[in-house]
């Protein structure tokens, strides 16, 4: 008779309730786990550590560069920059960092940019005016997700080949 007791249900409503309550929570925390990952560590703001970074005369600093997601799993760019005469730019760029590439506005020196991604802290890009490459560079981002560094070659306004590496701090 004790075993009847110990394995019979006396209330099975509260056991459903119960069961739709821990799979609703199971639910949400995939969602929200799957949110975080799909974000990746490029996503932020981040902002240019001037006296870290060694940018080649004459080519343009990316002062504060914003990564998000937006709809159809791609992702935005935006970029406030400052040029070599001091006048201030904004350009921005959506697409996949699927090495295809897509259009920017906003930026005199290019209009693709292509990423594609090396690893899970690191993309290769390219960026083009009238399909010519005049950028390739290279985004890393540190372990700890709270510094990255762009490295790029490119051609500067009399055409001599230009490196410079910057460093950003995710604000």
């Amino acid at each position: 008779m004790a075993e009847k007791g110990l394995t019979r249900n006396k209330n099975p409503g509260s056991m459903c309730i119960m069961k739709t309550k821990t799979s609703l929570l199971t639910l949400a925390l995939c969602f929200a786990v799957g949110t975080v990952c799909l974000a990746g560590p490029f996503t932020g703001v981040w902002n240019l550590n001037e006296a870290k970074s060694k940018i080649a005369p004459g080519v343009p600093k990316n002062r504060v560069v914003v990564y998000k997601e937006a709809k159809g799993g791609m992702m935005k760019i935006s970029v406030d920059s400052i040029d070599a005469k001091g006048k201030a730019g904004h350009s921005e760029w959506a697409g996949k960092f699927d090495g295809k590439d897509y259009a920017v506005t906003g930026d005199p020196t290019s209009d693709t940019r292509a990423y594609t991604t090396v690893n899970d802290r690191t993309m290769n890009f390219t960026s083009k005016k009238a399909g010519k490459i005049v950028v390739n560079g290279r985004v890393a981002v540190s372990t700890d997700g709270k510094s990255r560094t762009v490295t790029t070659t490119g051609m500067d306004a009399k055409g001599k080949k230009v490196k410079s590496t910057a460093f950003y701090d995710k604000k």
